[in-house]
């Protein structure tokens, strides 16, 4: 049986959150989120785990994060995320700073994977449940094509309290296969206790249940080949050339493949999603581990050293 491998987006530099919170411990013996997705993807069946990183502070995330740390558990690999991480005929415009978005970072580890693979923001916590769901799902995937699937939360389960979110707001069909994702980049509830986004300016509301995407997707390798091709049409596209904050999502790829060639499943989880998106929502966080310490689903040393 072929296992599936876990690409981790860790390239993000947290500008809201203050620091490089996918290396910030959170847990009681200064555990990062990271550290509590390996383990429950290696319990999950998961083989590999690829980090996607930049090379302005790959010494010491590689020193923290390793094979060796894992307890040789899961093979380890690194790939890196640059600016000018680009397809031949394009260049850097000229005053752009932000990184290119979480499928730009997902294509650079097309070399190092060639099984079905889950993708996670390595600042994201989504509970062991949902590392067994998707796990489960991707070793039926071996071989397959155009045959996707994402780990669904309701949109109650993901806001902070400390400031709006972004999600992934998506439309399922009756038989749970996603028709479409629209990413929602200001979500709150607001103070009459409804939940709203307000991208366009007007406030509009949002069910509790509604589902949304927290970018954990599962893959098979095709689809780094429509990254590819469709990245030139994104760099091509003049609103991205005239916009230098322009950003190649995965919810954007995922929508073209939808509407075309490929169907992508959406799987149900009993996981609690936790985030730290700003400073203020660690010792939340820090609590919500301690709680699931002290109901017996992870140890309080994770690593037994």
């Amino acid at each position: 049986m072929v296992k599936p491998t876990l690409l981790v987006l860790a390239a993000g530099m947290g500008s809201r959150y203050g620091a490089l919170k996918q290396m910030d411990g959170v847990g009681p013996n200064n555990e990062a989120i990271i550290d509590y997705s390996i383990y429950d993807a290696i319990r999950a069946g998961f083989g590999k785990v690829v980090f996607v990183i930049r090379h302005s502070f790959a010494d010491a995330f590689t020193a923290q994060f390793n094979a060796e740390r894992f307890g040789g558990k899961i093979e380890v690999e690194y790939v890196y995320q640059e600016l000018d991480c680009l397809p031949e005929g394009f260049t850097v415009p000229e005053g752009r700073e932000k990184p290119w978005g979480t499928n730009h970072a997902l294509l650079m580890a097309k070399d190092a994977i060639n099984e079905p693979f889950a993708v996670i923001n390595a600042d994201d916590f989504y509970g062991a449940d949902a590392y067994r769901v998707i796990g489960d799902y991707l070793t039926t995937l071996a071989g397959e094509k155009n045959h996707y699937c994402m780990v669904g939360y309701a949109v109650n389960k993901t806001l902070s309290e400390n400031g709006t979110v972004s999600r992934g707001v998506c439309t399922i069909d009756e038989n749970n296969f996603l028709q479409s994702i629209v990413e929602r980049t200001k979500i709150e509830r607001n103070a009459e206790g409804t939940i709203v986004f307000h991208d366009l300016g007007e406030d509009e509301a949002l069910a509790e249940d509604t589902p949304v995407s927290m970018n954990l997707f599962g893959f098979t390798p095709d689809y780094f080949e429509y990254s590819e091709d469709y990245f030139r049409t994104f760099l091509a596209d003049p609103a991205t050339q005239s916009n230098l904050k322009a950003e190649f999502f995965i919810p954007l790829m995922v929508n073209n493949l939808i509407s075309g060639p490929a169907k992508l499943r959406v799987l149900s989880t009993t996981a609690n999603w936790f985030g730290v998106t700003y400073q203020a929502d660690k010792p939340q966080l820090m609590a919500k581990i301690e709680e699931l310490i002290e109901a017996g689903i992870y140890p309080r040393n994770l690593w037994g050293k």
